[in-house]
């Protein structure tokens, strides 16, 4: 159990049976009365925001969080499949859940997944992914208003700022955290 006094951000509590994780904390002493913690809460199934406050002496469940490590499969009209390695057992996520994640998904791609209870409502990826351009437009020579960069479209679909060497064909490393070029891949 936690208390008021453990509040802090990126803490998972299990409020009405959900899970949630805190995204904003202030915590606030009144001249007389008791401590105010004003927290901004994101539901994890439903990714909801919204605000509450809690004072001194009150207490929470910790949300029952697991990690699973899965290998991406492939993906269907019901959503991006999953199989965890151990017992092979299946797991669906939709592209909701996923956010832009679903554009760095390789198939045999191994991640993990959160899961509560028997519910998978997130995924963590590897730092960096492998992914070939498809889309890229010819560089011309004296284009320096862009800063030397382009746009390109990888085979996931996702489109992102790259040098102007980078042409159709070429395998590059994408940063997941946050959506980058970081380099050419030596095949």
């Amino acid at each position: 159990m936690y208390n008021c006094s453990d509040l802090k951000k990126g803490l998972k509590l299990l409020i009405d049976g959900e899970p949630h994780v805190i995204v904003k904390y202030d915590f606030t002493k009144p001249g007389k009365g008791q401590s105010l913690y004003k927290c901004k809460l994101r539901n994890m199934i439903t990714g909801a925001l919204f605000d509450r406050t809690y004072r001194s002496g009150e207490s929470f469940s910790p949300a029952s969080l697991s990690e699973r490590d899965m290998q991406y499969l492939y993906k269907d009209e019901t959503g991006y499949v999953f199989m965890d390695k151990e017992t092979y057992d299946q797991v669906i996520l939709t592209e909701d859940t996923l956010g832009d994640d679903k554009y760095f998904l390789v198939d045999n791609m191994d991640v993990e997944i959160l899961m509560h209870e028997d519910l998978a409502i997130g995924i963590s990826l590897p730092i960096f992914v492998n992914l070939t351009v498809t889309k890229s437009d010819p560089w011309v020579k004296g284009d320096t208003a862009a800063g030397n960069n382009k746009p390109a479209t990888v085979e996931t679909g996702y489109t992102l700022q790259v040098p102007s060497f980078v042409d159709e064909g070429t395998l590059i490393q994408i940063d997941t955290r946050t959506g980058n070029y970081v380099t050419r891949v030596k095949e």
